[in-house]
This record gives structure tokens, sequence and C-alpha cells, in this order.
């Protein structure tokens, strides 16, 4: 089956629920039938592409910075979500971005746990936030889908968290692969014994998984595998189980996803690259044509399934960090006309599988004989507390060679 052929199968498969979705949208979600209106098109036009492999491309893409807009224009939701939907909770990602979490939604997260054979008798360490991202409240979803007990664990405390990985008997693990890492150092480190440790599998993802890092994983977590999904959208694809790494992500069962061009939002047909783009099947907050800003392409399984590349990087300017997303304009509404501050520039490494930050500044004249420790101590504490990361102030002469004020030193090889 080629591409092109895999992709209408499955677009013809989730036509149905896809359709009824989006019908339902135009008629309960204002925000939603504007969209159709300054697409110049109607629901029954859209509906009617479905399963030609190239589905509603008469809908632009919805990037992450219009939400932002959108939300910005008619708060909170801009206009996206059914007035009579219910909201369990509301999370937020620096922007701001506000997503909703409606009442039994499905964040399709439980699909890859199950297939990694987590269920009922584990007990599964869910090492995500759980302070206003919505990533520790998913995979908690996920992990009670299938039975599994939850430790939240979320990051920091490691020797907390390594003594009740020992005494809870934790079997598996949702999390950065990084976290697991120091996880797995900061166990040996605490002299606990090797044979409490009973950590058989892990569900890894919003970082990339060199081949390196998992040669490291693997010896103390014999099956370790990586997922791939937002915020925004949940669960998207994931690396089955029982092939080896390199074969693609599977894709979720219940969302609709493509890879489209960029900058025209055409849909890909066959393996070239171009960014993903998710529409949920819901008609109450109908998330339609949303771009992640993730690249990626299509290729097939050995079992000749649909599948995607993985994540290949990043469309706009925005990095991702510490499986956080950090956009040059957050920098910006951080550190523009911070007193005593010249040029700054922020420099992102990986040092033996875990980002490092640090935040090079330059001090403007007249800030003093020895301006260092006071302004580098002022400007973590504003960083940690305007964009939610930890960094090293680096007090400089002058920057980093690089354009703009992020720089990206790091090699996934």
């Amino acid at each position: 089956m080629s591409i092109d052929a895999a992709l209408r199968a499955r677009e013809e498969s989730l036509a149905p629920a896809l359709s009824a979705a989006l019908t339902g949208a135009a008629a309960r979600v204002p925000g939603f039938a504007a969209r159709l209106g300054w697409a110049g098109v109607t629901v029954e036009q859209v509906c009617g592409s479905l399963g030609s492999g190239a589905a509603l491309a008469d809908l632009p893409v919805l990037a992450k910075d219009d939400l932002v807009e959108l939300q910005r224009q008619d708060p909170p939701h801009g206009g996206l979500l059914a007035p009579d939907a219910d909201v369990a909770r509301w999370f937020c990602s620096p922007g701001p971005l506000y997503e909703p979490q409606l009442e039994g939604a499905d964040w399709r997260w439980g699909q890859a746990l199950s297939d990694l054979g987590v269920g009922a008798g584990d007990v599964v360490i869910n090492c995500f936030g759980y302070h206003l991202s919505p990533a520790g409240a998913m995979l908690e979803q996920g992990a009670r889908s299938v039975g599994a007990a939850v430790l939240p664990g979320g990051i920091g405390a490691q020797d907390l968290q390594v003594g009740a990985l020992a005494d809870l008997g934790v079997t598996a693990y949702l999390g950065l692969p990084s976290y697991l890492k120091a996880l797995v150092e900061r166990f040996d480190e605490a002299g606990l014994e090797r044979g409490r440790w009973r950590l058989e599998r892990a569900l890894v993802t919003a970082e990339p998984l060199p081949d390196s890092l998992r040669a490291v994983l693997t010896e103390r977590v014999p099956h370790v595998r990586m997922a791939y999904g937002t915020g925004e959208t949940g669960l998207l694809a994931w690396e089955p189980a029982g092939e080896e790494p390199g074969s693609g992500l599977v894709l979720a069962d219940g969302v609709h996803v493509q890879v489209c061009e960029i900058g025209t939002g055409v849909p890909v047909t066959d393996d070239s690259e171009g960014e993903v783009v998710v529409t949920l099947l819901r008609e109450d907050y109908p998330l339609v044509r949303f771009g992640t800003g993730d690249l990626s392409g299509w290729t097939l399984g050995p079992d000749g399934s649909l599948r995607l590349r993985g994540v290949l990087g990043r469309v706009g300017q925005a990095v991702k960090v510490r499986g956080m997303f950090l956009h040059p304009r957050q920098v910006a509404a951080v550190m523009d006309g911070v007193e005593g501050v010249a040029d700054y520039r922020f420099v992102i490494d990986r040092v033996d599988h875990v980002d490092q930050l640090r935040c090079e500044v330059v001090p403007s004249a007249g800030s003093g004989s020895s301006p260092g420790e006071q302004l580098a101590a002022g400007i973590a504490d504003r960083v940690r507390s305007g964009l939610r990361f930890s960094t090293r102030v680096d007090v400089v002469d002058r920057l980093t060679p690089g354009d703009g004020p992020l720089v990206d030193l790091r090699d996934w090889s």
C-alpha cells in the first residue's frame, strides 16, 4: 500500500465521526462558524473532502500564535468553546495559551501505555508537572484508564522519588527521557539495593530520544518507548512495542493527523516533510486544522500501516527545552527593558543528555564597578517567575555568536 492509499483509508475510517463533530461544531461554536466564514466555505463543503487524502484543506491551518491571539481578543477561549461545554480543568501554557480539558475527554495516552504492556497491577511514576501545564493530568488519565496506580512524582524531590520507587515497587515510568536517566543515577547514588529497582517499562515524550540515550536507559529499563503528543491535542503517535525502534510511530485512534506543506497548509500525501496538523473529533471544542509547529513526514511500517517518522524539528521560532516550549516572544516579554542590561541572549546546550539553559547578559554602561552577582541573581529570579525555567546567568562582555535571542547549540546525533 502506498502512503497516499493509506492516508485515504485512514480518512475514510474517521470520516463519520469527523463529519458529525464538524457539523455539530458549526452549529454550537461561534468561533468555529466564524472560521468557516473567513475561509469562505460551508461545513458541507469541508465535510465533502473527507476521505480524499487531503481532507479539510479549504480551512487554513490555525497556528498556535493564531490561537493565542484569538484568546487575547475573546478571552479566555477565543470563541472556540461551546457555551454549554463542561470544562473539568483549565491549563495555562506560556503565551499565555489557555487549554480546556473537557469532562469525559480522552487524551488517548492509555493507548500507548496498553501497547507497552502497562495495566492493572502496575504502579506508574508520572514525572510530568501537575502545575498549570496539562502533561501531568493527561498522562495520569492515561495510566488510570489502563488500571495502573499512579505516583504523581512531577519533577524534583529526587530523593523522595527514588525512595518511593523502591518502597512502592514502581514498575513503569512516564516523563522526559533525560529525567529517567537522572532517577537511575540518583537511585544508585542513594545506595539503594539494586534488587528493589523494579521499573521495567517507560513511555517517554517531549524530548528527543537519541540512540545513545536509549542505550543508556535500556541497561536498567528493558522496555523504553517514545511517544508524541501535545498539550493541546493529547497523544498523537507512539513507537509500537514488539518492533525495533526506527520503524515509525503508529497513529493514535480517534484523532485526525495530517502532514502539511509549510506556508500553504496543503496536505502532504507522500514522504515529504511538513508540519503536523491535528483535528480533534469533538464538537464542543473544535480544534480543527491546528498547527502544532512540529516537523515530521509519513512512512509505512513493516506491516504497511501509516506512520509518522517522528518529530524532525520545529517549523517556527519556538524551541523545546526540558520538555517545554520557549519562544523568542516570551523571552522578549521578560527581558526587554530590564534595568542594567544592554544586551542578552539565551543559549541552549545539551550535556550528558540533559538540556542546559543559560542566559548571557551584557551590563549597560553605568551599572557600577561590579554589577555581576546582584544582576545575575535578579535576572535568574525574573526568568524563573516569567518563563518557568531555572537558568544560569552569566554576566559577560560580549554575547555568544548567533542570531536572535535564542541560540540552540544542541546536537542530537
